[in-house]
């Protein structure tokens, strides 16, 4: 490492300020490209001096993964023999869902993922992710998102990991440590977004501002981060595009400079949002220029401009020579992108790919194994009046609705089929909305289940809209049927080219156009109904849980989305998934997330503040019971460790998984605090009549909050402990009791243990 940070100095000491900057900025994959290949007349404009970023190398929609792949080299060729200093670049991509490349396996969107409850699983995926873009060429992925939402009617509910601080967590050290594996020599660097507390948007306005005290910050939307960095040791951060009290986070020295750094001693390297330095001038009107944009975002501590560069360029070198900002601090930003760069293994003699090898990594069979998987263990039973599982001897079934044939339905907005034709539509460019992978859509799914039985379709309406054309149809079909499958629910893209997504924010959260009406036509035929959800966000389901007997939530479960529906749907698979968000009664109950303060439950005139599923609910075919609570010591004197042991059994007739989930409530304290907190989840398999232990090691440091001073502590008093199967549907209950007060400064435990005996 010495001979590194030597090698480093080095160059800073050889750059011209132009070489400098240049680090600092980044350049589309595209702009090097002409009539299908690299330039070297483009690369001469744009790279005379260096980069620090190429954007969407294999993101871009123009070229084949493996022409991708050689440009790829051929701009890390000319970086290194053409350039007077020789530094390569880091190369960045999507990789929410799975890599946003043509061709790329199609994971469960992350809501998907958050809703197995299992970390294994997330690890398991991003390591996929990790060996398709380093052999692609990149470096460098924008993922996970750590936002907390809390108001459903935002768009980019589906890109999240759910409404808990402690499971968002969880999940994003294993989505980082499977991306950037061991050591980021062979790694993938993962990028923490979008900070902070993006998810609370004023009116679930996409960019709105967030409304949120600083204890609030600390507690929920900057602990999922502060893990990152600290647990998993995330190379990189990306800035939120909103403002908190009135400064936008681009510009925020608190969160991007004392938090991160100073407190946290984050070291790696902080990316700007796409575009968002140019918005501190065009969106939030704080400076007058890109000159005063840069200025104010460097100071801040955003070290790279992406996807290009605005404001980092000409711009930032005005602010230099004008004494505006010092060299010192320009040096101070390039030694950190330096040093990612030496991190990534950039310096070493040999950086190029085998381009010859992409085709074979983008979804091979293991990869599409992996993903069914991952989708069978997403999938929640929302409600089941016993007509679930179905059986294979059905001879006529009929399946309804604008969700049950489109494979690109079943995508989240960061998967490349739907993504790139949602970019290039909002710019008014043509978009071809063709899937670039071989996704079973819902109908095939259900097909393959029944090779002898007749299954019969209509769409019967659009996703949106009030045509009412095709309920006709459809209401002759589905009088023929022994049940009838209705899938139903969103689609997912950006910027109001879909129902969810990025920029398509909701004011409802009904079943959008006539799919309600729809719906309710079908239940007047009094026929058995499975409501079928694919969606990417908590919908108001109030009358479809009244009137429908049996509800599945899919969310965006990615290309083999409809075979692990189909599973689910006769029994192959038993759903285990739980939801990682509470469904709304109705719009006026939000926000309605499980860990409020117990004021927040007050009841309105025309109905309660209770959600209509809650925090961690899922159903199973078969049952689980929960015994012998044990909690030891029942009282802690020091900084002592606490086990929690219970029995779980499975009491019916089939294996299942099951969740069980540990909430801990400070009854009395200074402070007001929730009425329960997630601290702790595992998700096991258990046979018929099979029980096992589950041991929970809680450390007292997961008990501490922020008091009236800002410090964290953990008050002396009682704590509930509660066991059970979700939030509401508490099996165990008991208490411990801390003696003393404890103030903690350095060390802090992020998580419990648990042990499966």
């Amino acid at each position: 490492m010495k001979k590194g940070i030597h090698m480093i100095e080095n160059l800073l000491s050889q750059m011209t300020l132009e070489e400098k900057i240049a680090q600092l900025g980044s350049v589309h994959a595209y702009q090097l490209v002409e009539n299908g290949s690299f330039s070297s007349k483009k690369a001469n404009d744009l790279l005379r001096h260096g980069i620090g970023q190429i954007t969407r190398l294999i993101g871009d929609p123009d070229a084949e993964p493996q022409t991708a792949a050689e440009i790829g080299n051929a701009i890390q060729r000319f970086l290194k023999k053409e350039t007077r200093l020789q530094i390569p670049a880091i190369i960045h991509e999507e990789c929410l869902s799975g890599l946003t490349g043509r061709g790329a396996t199609v994971f469960p969107q992350a809501i998907g993922l958050a809703s197995t409850f299992c970390p294994e699983l997330v690890e398991k995926m991003t390591a996929v992710i990790r060996k398709q873009i380093r052999s692609m060429g990149g470096h460098q992925g924008l993922a996970p998102v750590l936002d907390i939402p809390r108001d459903p009617r935002w768009g980019r509910t589906e890109e999240t990991f759910g409404e808990d601080p402690y499971l968002v967590s969880r999940l994003g050290v294993a989505y980082i440590q499977g991306l950037q594996g061991e050591d980021l020599q062979t790694g993938v660097m993962a990028t923490a977004k979008h900070f902070t507390a993006y998810g609370i948007s004023e009116g679930g306005r996409n960019m709105g501002p967030a409304r949120a005290g600083e204890r609030e910050l600390r507690e929920v939307f900057l602990f999922p981060f502060e893990v990152a960095v600290k647990e998993a040791q995330v190379g990189s951060v990306m800035n939120a595009y909103h403002h908190i009290d009135g400064i936008p986070c681009t510009a925020s020295q608190f969160l991007l400079t004392k938090v991160l750094r100073e407190e946290w001693g984050f070291s790696g390297i902080v990316v700007s949002d796409y575009e968002a330095i140019k918005m501190l001038e065009t969106l939030h009107h704080v400076v007058q220029n890109s000159k005063e944009a840069a200025q104010k975002a460097l100071q801040a501590g955003i070290d790279i401009e992406l996807p290009d560069t605005i404001c980092y360029g000409e711009p930032l070198l005005e602010t230099v020579w004008e004494g505006l900002i010092s060299e010192e601090l320009i040096n101070e930003v390039v030694r950190r992108v330096l040093t990612a760069k030496l991190h990534l293994g950039l310096f070493e003699d040999e950086i190029y790919i085998n381009p010859v090898l992409v085709p074979s990594l983008l979804d091979p069979e293991e990869n599409r194994q992996l993903a069914l998987e991952i989708a069978q263990a997403s999938i929640i039973l929302l409600k089941n009046d016993g007509l679930l599982p179905l059986k294979k001897d059905l001879k006529t079934l009929v399946i309804i609705g604008p969700n049950a044939r489109e494979g690109l339905h079943l995508h989240g907005d960061y998967s490349y089929s739907v993504h790139i034709p949602s970019v290039q539509a909002w710019k008014g460019k043509k978009a071809v909305w063709q899937d670039s992978v071989n996704t079973v859509n819902i109908f095939e799914g259900i097909k393959n289940k029944l090779p002898q039985g007749e299954v019969l379709y209509a769409k019967g309406c659009d996703l949106s809209g009030n045509s009412q054309e095709g309920f006709e149809e459809a209401l002759e079909i589905a009088k023929k049927a022994q049940v009838i499958v209705a899938v139903m629910g969103e689609n997912s893209g950006l910027f109001q080219q879909s129902i969810s997504g990025e920029g398509s924010d909701r004011s409802d959260l009904e079943l959008p156009g006539m799919q309600g009406k729809l719906l309710r036509e079908l239940s007047r035929l009094n026929k058995p109904i499975i409501l079928v959800l694919v969606n990417g966000r908590p919908l108001a389901l109030q009358w479809e849980k009244e009137n429908i007997p049996a509800i599945i939530e899919t969310w965006y479960p990615g290309e083999e989305g409809g075979n692990a529906i189909a599973d689910v749907l006769f029994g192959d698979y038993n759903p285990g998934g739980k939801l990682p968000f509470s469904f709304p009664k109705e719009l006026g109950q939000l926000p309605v997330y499980y860990n409020r303060v117990s004021l927040a439950f007050n009841q309105y005139i025309s109905t309660d503040a209770q959600a209509l599923f809650p925090f961690g609910h899922g159903l199973s075919y078969t049952r689980f019971e929960y015994s012998d609570l044990n909690i030891s010591p029942k009282e802690i004197k020091s900084l002592e460790k606490i086990a929690i042991q219970c029995k779980v059994k499975n009491i019916g007739h089939q294996a299942g998984d099951e969740v069980i989930q540990l909430y801990i409530q400070d009854p009395i304290a200074s402070l007001v605090r929730p009425v329960k907190e997630l601290k702790g989840f595992k998700r096991i398999h258990l046979e018929p009549d099979e029980e096992r232990t589950i041991v929970f090691t809680l450390f007292p440091d997961q008990l501490a909050f922020y008091d009236e001073y800002m410090r964290l502590i953990i008050e002396p008093g009682l704590f509930n402990v509660m066991v059970g199967s979700s939030s509401e549907d508490i099996r165990l209950s008991g208490q411990f009791e801390a003696i003393k007060e404890f103030q903690l400064t350095k060390y802090r435990h992020f998580k419990s243990e648990v042990i499966v005996q």
